[in-house]
């Protein structure tokens, strides 16, 4: 959420950030209504000060034994105004809150203006190699070798969902275990939080009330499954002051997300590339302001940490404005390539939401000298596993069809070093 007196200040500038996230937010709506509101507490902060008034001299005429029936007239009228008055900030406020909910956070001034076309690449890690046969795609290997059951997952629940089964399983099993292992020796805590929340939740994160269509919805508890661990994990200080002494905050955690994506369907479907449930190793920053972007910078290299020590090739991306996120400010991509598919694949976006996620779900901070402030909240996938299965299967493949477990994975596959047919 923005500060709302970031909208009187510059209005302008909030607009700008409307139109280049590619949002719909009625500012002007909004404007209007804190207008109103303002002008009626005003109007309030005079009556109490006039019923004061008047208090003071019933109590005059009181204690001269005078007659204070006009002055009692008087008073009535005045608690009458400020009864009305209260009753309509009370009616404006609810409709103000709610659409200041629709509006963008800020982009930040070296990010690029435009859509998907406009995203700039920032460096590239590590080479493709080339082989000397026809590289397949992973569904093609995934069957063969008999670690996934992507029609028994379609039959099991419907379209966009998989199943892994055997040494499949376990690799995944695996790089959960490798990743959280590594991102714990260098300073996150480990969290295992619900897969379940509510809505006061997602509206925190800036999922809510934007992309409910794209929520699995629990009805009659009124919980949601959750889109990514980012949502529980930003929210664990929720209405919460921080002692500042403690910060930076690193928290990781492994969980399933699970998103029906309406607005994409026939895209990228086929097998691992695009589906509604799957395990994502996510990382979250409790930060002070200044040092957000710092921080942003350590959540990417944590990030490349994971695919170097894999020995995948990959690619930074920085977002354009209309390719952010609704909350972010800020946000970095890694794509991994994927020989059999020929794609570069993300598997990770890294970004700083400054204040606008800790406004949403009242996250403060004490600073040094003891005032209150927002803190920073910054997100990233540590990585996703479904695309980084994708870019290790294809990328590893082997001309016969099997695949060599990378180096820094055989510990934790017992010794395994070539994922072979599953007899």
């Amino acid at each position: 959420m923005l500060d709302i007196k970031l909208l009187r200040k510059d209005p302008e500038m909030v607009r700008k950030a409307i139109q280049v996230k590619c949002e719909k937010s009625n500012l002007d709506f909004i404007l209007e209504l804190d207008q109103k509101k303002r002008e009626k507490l005003v109007q309030v902060e005079n009556l109490k000060s006039q019923q004061n008034k008047a208090n003071k001299e019933i109590t005059k005429l009181k204690l001269a034994g005078e007659d204070i029936s006009e002055k009692v007239a008087e008073m009535s009228d005045i608690v009458q105004q400020i009864k009305t008055l209260d009753a309509e900030i009370a009616e404006i406020e609810p409709k103000l809150e709610q659409e200041l909910l629709w509006l963008p956070n800020i982009p930040a001034e070296d990010v690029p203006e435009g859509t998907e076309e406009n995203n700039k690449q920032i460096r590239t890690w590590g080479e493709i190699q080339q082989k000397n046969f026809p590289a397949k795609p992973h569904w093609e290997l995934g069957k063969a070798l008999g670690i996934m059951e992507l029609e028994r997952a379609t039959k099991i629940t419907g379209t966009s969902f998989t199943m892994l089964r055997g040494q499949g399983a376990r690799l995944e099993r695996a790089l959960i275990n490798f990743m959280l292992d590594t991102h714990t020796k260098n300073g996150y805590q480990e969290i295992n939080p619900p897969f379940m929340v509510n809505r006061k939740t997602l509206t925190g994160t800036g999922q809510l009330p934007k992309l409910e269509e794209d929520m699995y919805h629990a009805v009659k508890d009124d919980f949601f499954l959750i889109p990514t661990g980012e949502v529980p994990l930003t929210n664990f200080f929720q209405d919460e002051i921080i002692p500042g002494e403690t910060l930076p905050i690193h928290f990781v955690t492994v969980t399933p997300c699970f998103r029906r994506e309406a607005g994409t369907y026939g895209k990228d479907t086929r097998g691992l590339l695009r589906v509604h449930q799957f395990q994502k190793v996510e990382l979250v920053h409790f930060v002070r302001p200044e040092n957000s972007y710092d921080s942003l910078n350590t959540m990417l290299h944590n990030a490349e940490n994971i695919l170097q020590k894999l020995q995948l090739p990959y690619r930074i991306i920085l977002l354009s404005t209309g390719d952010m996120s609704f909350s972010s400010a800020k946000t970095y991509d890694i794509e991994l390539w994927a020989s059999g598919v020929e794609k570069w694949l993300e598997v990770s976006s890294c970004s700083n939401c400054t204040d606008f996620q800790a406004r949403r779900a009242n996250i403060r901070f004490k600073d040094k000298g003891g005032k209150t402030q927002h803190i920073h909240t910054l997100n990233g996938s540590g990585v996703a596993l479904p695309r980084l299965l994708v870019s290790i299967i294809e990328n590893y493949q082997q001309e016969n069809g099997n695949i060599t477990i990378p180096e820094v994975l055989v510990p934790y596959m017992d010794g395994l070093k070539e994922i072979t047919p599953e007899k």
